[in-house]
């Protein structure tokens, strides 16, 4: 590898339609451990910076990405879809990495997560899930919104909520619909690498019990499930990190 093991590099990824997906890599050796971020969040996160200060101290090669109309990267929210999102994920793997893979996705990032390795089996070694949210959009926010976001959805198209973020956003028909073409928890999964899963069970966003449905739909026999009894949805404590580092170091070197 021409670049120095440790250091660190960014740039812009070349979209259709002009568009542009910001990284960031740090250069290391093993597998390339991937960080999928969350819904509205970016690679600026707490857990996403604590993986990169992890890769440092431990020569692990590192690389995180913001989605489309996410963080530093370009796009109008309102054509933002878990499909796009998920060639996002396609094109920055494909692009910029090579040899196997550890996925590591948060929230929405488990559910992209999956959707990559089953795009791209042959190339995930392992995976590690933070509050895994697999087909949210049906599952989870749908059923959550009030009958006067229904209502405004069906009528015009969108609704905008602030839905505890910092700023307000629109959730669109167009949105919902696509992500029902995403659905996973439907049948088997055939995802057959390493999983492990860390979950909190005082998560009010993604219930615990969600979760466990990947767990159950997941083919691979190596699942570990991690419940952790007084974590929230964000599990960004100390010991959070402490435990994510570890089982990151586990899938990298095993």
């Amino acid at each position: 590898m021409a670049e120095q093991r440790g250091s660190e590099t960014s740039g812009r990824l070349e979209r259709e339609g002009g568009e542009q997906i910001a990284w960031k890599r740090r250069y290391g050796s093993g597998p390339t451990v991937v960080w999928l971020g969350g819904f509205r969040s970016d690679m600026a996160g707490t857990k996403a910076e604590a993986l990169d200060q992890a890769a440092a101290r431990h020569g692990w090669d590192y690389l995180r990405f913001d989605y489309f109309a996410h963080g530093a990267s370009s796009g109008r929210w309102e054509d933002a879809s878990i499909g796009r999102w998920r060639e996002d994920a396609l094109a920055v793997i494909d692009a910029l990495t090579e040899g196997p893979l550890v996925l590591v996705g948060s929230s929405m990032g488990g559910w992209v997560s999956c959707l990559a390795a089953l795009a791209r089996p042959q190339r995930i070694k392992a995976m590690l899930l933070i509050a895994p949210a697999p087909d949210f959009t049906e599952k989870l926010m749908k059923p959550a919104l009030p009958e006067a976001a229904r209502r405004s959805i069906e009528e015009t198209g969108q609704w905008i909520s602030d839905g505890g973020y910092d700023e307000p956003f629109a959730i669109t028909r167009r949105f919902l619909d696509d992500g029902r073409n995403w659905e996973i928890l439907g049948g088997p999964i055939s995802i057959d690498v390493p999983v492990r899963i860390l979950q909190g069970q005082r998560d009010d966003a993604v219930p615990w019990r969600h979760a466990l449905k990947l767990v159950d739909a997941l083919t691979s026999d190596d699942v570990a499930f991690t419940l952790v009894k007084d974590g929230d949805h964000r599990l960004s404590r100390p010991q959070d990190i402490a435990r994510m580092i570890a089982a990151v170091s586990d899938l990298v070197s095993a």
